[in-house]
């Protein structure tokens, strides 16, 4: 357990914010399958963009228990303190900032990962920001911009003296994007090097990596982003393995029908038929494609055009696997 701000954080796991993914219903299942704190997609500090229906998406909390983090990204001090003002008024309870993702559309304008490369106006936006709400700050990066400049300690530091309450850190370079290994020595040494919680990030895809992750850098959570997507069970399964040192079982066909059914309902209770239609689409396949017969089911599955559709050919895929089975 460890504390952002007020916030008790009760478990090990913690949800990293994807774009296009991590919306209300992703992020209300990976709670419900033990994450101890779940980050919403990115929101652009430009406030041109807040009054789109996606950016209003983005940061729609529903019934979600405290806290509700927000992440923004933007590249100008005083607009990503506007940015935080906003998304504290609409509820958000932590703001996050994005300094890790690696993404050209956003590292073109010198904001994301990009802005390693500038140690100075790292501490401008982190100062900013901290002052312009009465909530925890929290900061996510990436170990340097390329491999010959790691400078996360230094960026740890700044962010530790700016007032930052917790840091999460990807093994990766921004150059590196989401290729090669993930090296840990660099947060371990973050780790070292400044008190406030650090959850380290990168390829963790299992309870043993996790374990292994987080003794080995001395983190106080690991934080999870493409490992969840089709398996949200994964947290319960991180959590299992660190108390008891036992995996925990895989769940049945017929949890994970009920899982999958339970969020495909919510995601068309949430964007709608035709927004859940499409949304619903890369969620079931993450989901379905590594079961025997899952990319022929997908296809299927990808070229209904109803709500009840989609429900009723989940079901029967269920009902046809067979129940006792297990997913690995």
């Amino acid at each position: 357990m460890f504390s952002i701000g007020p916030y008790q954080i009760k478990s090990q796991t913690v949800l990293a914010p994807m774009a296009g993914v991590t919306d209300l219903p992703f992020r209300q299942l990976c709670r419900k399958m033990g994450a101890g704190l779940v980050v919403s997609e990115m929101v652009a500090a430009n406030p041109n963009t807040w009054d789109t229906r996606k950016s209003r998406q983005r940061v729609q909390f529903g019934d979600e228990p405290a806290p509700r983090s927000v992440q923004i990204a933007g590249y100008d001090p005083q607009m990503m303190a506007d940015a935080a003002r906003f998304n504290a008024q609409l509820g958000a309870e932590i703001i996050d900032i994005n300094m890790g993702c690696p993404a050209k559309k956003v590292c073109k304008r010198a904001a994301g990962s990009a802005l390693l490369q500038h140690p100075e106006l790292v501490k401008d936006i982190l100062t900013a920001t901290v002052n312009a709400v009465d909530v925890p700050v929290t900061l996510k990066i990436r170990t340097g911009w390329d491999t010959q400049n790691r400078n996360a300690v230094d960026i740890a530091k700044i962010a530790e003296d700016a007032g930052i309450a917790a840091l999460a850190v990807h093994g990766r370079t921004k150059a590196c994007r989401f290729v090669g290994e993930v090296e840990y020595d660099t947060i371990a040494e973050v780790v070292q090097n400044i008190s406030i919680p650090v959850f380290a990030n990168g390829d963790i895809t299992d309870p043993r990596k996790a374990t292994e992750v987080l003794k080995h850098t001395g983190a106080a959570a690991v934080m999870i982003g493409r490992a969840a997507q089709g398996n949200p069970w994964i947290f319960n399964q991180i959590n299992h393995f660190l108390k008891y040192g036992q995996p925990l079982a895989p769940p049945s066909m017929e949890e994970c029908s009920r899982i999958m059914s339970g969020h495909l309902l919510a995601l068309h209770e949430f964007y709608g038929e035709a927004g859940g239609l499409r949304i619903s689409r890369k969620h079931i396949g993450w989901y379905i494609n590594p079961l025997v017969g899952g990319r022929n089911f997908t296809k299927v599955f990808n070229a209904l055009e109803t709500t009840e559709r989609q429900r009723q050919l989940l079901q029967d895929f269920f009902l046809n696997y067979g129940s006792e089975e297990k997913v690995a």
